[in-house]
């Protein structure tokens, strides 16, 4: 899969792995707010074997296909946290 990387203007070490067709709008707005500017890093072919130096290959292609990005994230941050604030905030409203 062709993939695209953002680094975050915001946050120092975070980085989003998107499909290479795949919009920066169609984010939710809680990682865009931790993107800031996104800045484009790189773009590359991913494949399953590929090493990656802070991230499992396989885990972030399920990740690009189940939800469209991927979330690279310094260690001192909850990844787990901040993905269930973005269901949260894409949840629809309950009255």
């Amino acid at each position: 899969m062709q993939v695209t990387v953002y680094r975050s203007s915001v946050k120092e070490g975070l980085y989003i792995y998107m499909g290479l067709e795949t919009s920066l709008d169609s984010l939710p707005a809680p990682v865009m707010k931790q993107l800031g500017e996104p800045e484009k890093a790189l773009e590359f072919d991913l494949t399953q074997e590929r090493q990656l130096p802070n991230a499992d290959a396989k885990e972030v292609l399920e990740s690009i296909e189940s939800q469209g990005f991927y979330i690279q994230m310094p260690a001192e941050v909850d990844v787990e946290a901040l993905l269930a604030r973005v269901s949260d905030a894409n949840s629809p409203v309950k009255e």
